[in-house]
């Protein structure tokens, strides 16, 4: 009996060991390989949902960017900063600008020999360097970035010293040109290293040539599995729709064609424009999860109350106001991945990104529409949207109809009592009337002083 039970639990160490041997480690590769923007941001976004779903044992982001929107690469920073699942990146190439922003943020950077990282000065899209603010706020986040790696606290010479595993100070000389550091970079040039330098400053923990030898020979993976995140289509559709500068764009046709409608009611064109704008914006927030039901709505009615403040209830107050209000709330909140106003996942970044992209939206749709009034009529493309002739009394043109003017000098009798306004009959037809000296009784004779805007001026026949 003794036998038989050595033999089983022999056999079941043995099974236990291979299956051991034959577990892969799961790697998650997400390339990043072209400008840093909306779309990088969704490729990010999806391939950590998916790399958690099959619970992956690392992520490696494969990395040939020149950086791209800071927006976007702040919120990527962000996302692989509070990752469960490790990140590493392998620079195959470029890691500039925002793209060194994302390879710092990751817990190991890999260079291929000849791959560079750095140069992060915030530039305009013309490639002029933005002003100091920008700079400010660029440095600030890469040092944040590299601190949030931490720090050893060492003893060296009976003194405490605290040693960066990402030294603060080198990132923000690769924003900044001013920083000086002894031996690393001189002031008036922005830092890049080179895989070599990046090396011996501790901002690349090796080199390699090839994701395998990243693998295998860097982080020690003897038995693994690499599966890659691959995009579809309408991942690449759902990303340009959601750029900041096109989603500004269709808020701007929101609201230019809801204004043009309101002006010129019947046409359509506009309101057509706008309807079109406003599916753009909200259908794939809310094919993503972002836009819910009920925001939707708060945007409609807001639609409808601006509607009413016009058409129904004179003046600017509470309709109109109110009606502002949600179409303001209905655009922000869509923007944002807040669940029955659960703001606890949405960080402090996203809500400014999206109230920067409405009211920058709405403050030029505002300046088209102001742009576009001005120029209607006038010479250019616009020549020809409005009349041009302009009708002159001198000229021949009346503002009433030709009627009038035989009216004038006739009689007849007030069919009403004038107080001041009333009916006449003239002719045998009856017509408002306003009477020139006060109150005229019923059966009044009266005279036809003028004729303006469908009525004839009387007053009393002695």
């Amino acid at each position: 009996m003794n036998k038989i039970y050595s033999i089983f639990i022999i056999v079941l160490l043995t099974i236990n060991y291979h299956s051991h041997l034959s577990a892969e480690n799961l790697i998650y590769k997400i390339n990043l390989k072209k400008e840093i923007n909306s779309t990088t941001w969704l490729y990010i976004q999806k391939g950590f949902s998916e790399a958690e779903q099959k619970k992956a044992d690392a992520i490696l982001i494969h990395m040939n960017t020149y950086g791209g929107e800071v927006l976007y690469a702040d919120s990527i920073r962000t996302r692989l900063l509070n990752s469960k699942i490790p990140v590493y990146v392998f620079v195959d190439n470029n890691a500039a600008s925002a793209g060194a922003l994302i390879a710092i943020a990751c817990d190991k950077i890999f260079m291929r020999p000849g791959a560079s990282i750095g140069a992060a000065t915030v530039v305009s899209q013309t490639g002029e360097q933005m002003p100091d603010k920008y700079q400010s706020y660029m440095r600030a986040t890469m040092r944040a970035t590299a601190e949030a790696h931490g720090a050893d606290t060492i003893i060296q010479a009976g003194d405490t010293v605290i040693k960066w595993k990402r030294d603060p100070l080198i990132a923000e000389a690769m924003v900044d040109d001013r920083t000086v550091i002894p031996g690393v970079i001189d002031s008036g040039k922005t830092l890049t290293f080179t895989a070599q330098e990046a090396m011996k400053y501790n901002y690349c923990e090796g080199i390699a040539n090839n994701i395998t030898e990243v693998v295998e020979k860097q982080l020690k993976f003897e038995s693994y599995e690499i599966e890659e995140f691959k995009p579809t289509t309408w991942d690449e559709i759902k990303g340009f729709l959601t750029s900041s500068v096109l989603q500004g764009i269709l808020i701007m046709l929101i609201v230019g064609g809801i204004y043009f409608e309101l002006q010129t009611p019947g046409i359509g064109f506009p309101l057509g424009v706008a309807i079109t704008a406003a599916v753009l914006y909200f259908a794939p927030l809310y094919i993503d999860g972002l836009a819910a039901n009920w925001e939707i709505i708060v945007f409609v009615i807001g639609l409808v109350l601006i509607a009413l403040e016009l058409f129904v209830i004179p003046g600017f107050g509470i309709a109109g106001i109110s009606g502002i209000t949600l179409v303001v709330i209905g655009l922000v909140l869509s923007l944002l991945n807040n669940v029955n106003f659960d703001f606890q996942p949405v960080e402090a970044g996203e809500v400014g990104k999206a109230l920067l992209t409405v009211t920058g939206g709405i403050g030029f749709g505002f300046a088209l529409v102001l742009y576009l009034s001005s120029r209607i009529g006038a010479k250019g493309i616009f020549r020809n949207v409005a009349l041009q002739a302009t009708m002159e009394k001198s000229e021949g043109y009346m503002g009433v109809e030709m009627i009038g003017l035989q009216m004038v000098g006739k009689s007849g009798i007030a069919s009403t009592v004038l107080r001041p306004s009333g009916k006449v009959r003239i002719d045998g037809v009856v017509y408002d009337a306003v009477s020139e000296d006060g109150f005229i009784e019923k059966g009044q004779a009266v005279k036809v002083l003028r004729y303006e805007t469908g009525q004839v001026y009387v007053e009393k026949l002695s």
